[in-house]
């Protein structure tokens, strides 16, 4: 028997969070100050999508402007900035897109499937060095800010972790959340490295 469909508000974003990520995003839009305020009275979430770039966007038809696979949030922290709230949401967990509806104040609402789950395992060897490489760039004094919970010892969360901190291409970033291969998304991770510094 098939598990119903999830729906909750989505989020199209040039940014990316993973499970256990943290993400500070500034809320100005009403659409999205509503959807906000709902989740908060709720207790509920919504999920990050990436956006498509505009030229990698098939042409005609209703396409949706962004990936079909993204992260569901929930929102940890909040306060009111200038114009603006300023909000911290944490990863929960990947979901897909099945559908997807836009409303009229323009806020697009999906029905989910939860993705594949990754199972825990501890980082070979040979990938000590991206553990590394992680370690030194939490110490970013807006990295630290977010208070991220790691184990340097999960594949999972250094290749979670260095996905949202690299600056890699959104199209690189969103095929590494894709992956359900830990060790594989380490193994893509270390060549794309391996690429920056060339």
């Amino acid at each position: 028997m098939t598990s119903p469909l999830m729906s909750a508000p989505l989020f199209p974003l040039n940014a990316l969070v993973c499970p256990g990520g943290r993400l500070p995003l500034r809320i100005f839009e009403q659409r999205y100050l509503d959807m906000v305020s709902e989740c908060m009275r709720h207790d509920s979430g919504f999920v990050v999508l990436m956006l498509i770039p505009q030229t990698q966007r098939p042409e005609g038809g209703d396409q949706h402007p962004f990936y079909h696979t993204g992260t569901m949030v929930k929102v940890v922290d909040f306060g009111q900035g200038e114009h603006a709230l300023k909000i911290t949401v944490e990863g929960q967990e990947r979901v897909r897109v099945v559908a997807a509806e836009r409303q009229e104040d323009g806020l697009w609402i999906g029905q989910l499937e939860p993705a594949d789950e990754e199972a825990y395992v501890a980082i070979p060897e040979r990938y000590e060095d991206l553990a590394n490489v992680l370690k030194a760039l939490v110490q970013h004094p807006m990295v630290e800010a977010l208070n991220l919970a790691i184990d340097f010892a999960d594949c999972r969360q250094v290749g979670w972790r260095l996905t949202e901190l690299l600056p890699l291409e959104n199209s690189q970033k969103q095929h590494l959340l894709e992956m359900t291969d830990p060790v594989y998304r380490l193994q893509r991770i270390s060549d794309q490295l391996l690429q920056m510094m060339q």
